[in-house]
């Protein structure tokens, strides 16, 4: 069996919760150095990342900070790298992030 192919048979054996657009606050800056924090919609969230609808594009290999349930005592923060930013035909944006391994 190929790396691919195990990876494919880990990706499909790890939990993924389906968040019905759940919304979470995705910070970072972008190649300018300006700063963006926008509330966007999740749509899933698994061990190896979260996945968004957006109203703009984010570049790959960005770094991000998604907050989960900002406006809460129970927050929860992701330190995130984009990776991949598909544009929909709805002109909005599925961006992918995988989740950074903490130090």
């Amino acid at each position: 069996m190929t790396d691919s192919s195990n990876h494919e048979m880990e990706r499909r054996q790890s939990i993924r919760l389906d968040m019905e657009k759940e919304l979470v606050t995705v910070s970072w800056s972008d190649s300018d150095g300006r700063q963006w924090t926008k509330t966007l919609a999740c749509l899933d969230f698994s061990r190896g990342g979260v996945r968004v609808d957006s109203d703009m594009a984010i570049a790959e290999n960005t770094q991000v900070v998604i907050t989960f349930k900002s406006n809460s005592s129970v927050q929860q923060e992701f330190d995130c790298t984009v990776l991949r930013c598909i544009e929909q035909p709805t002109g909005w944006y599925e961006v992918a992030f995988t989740l950074d391994d903490k130090k």
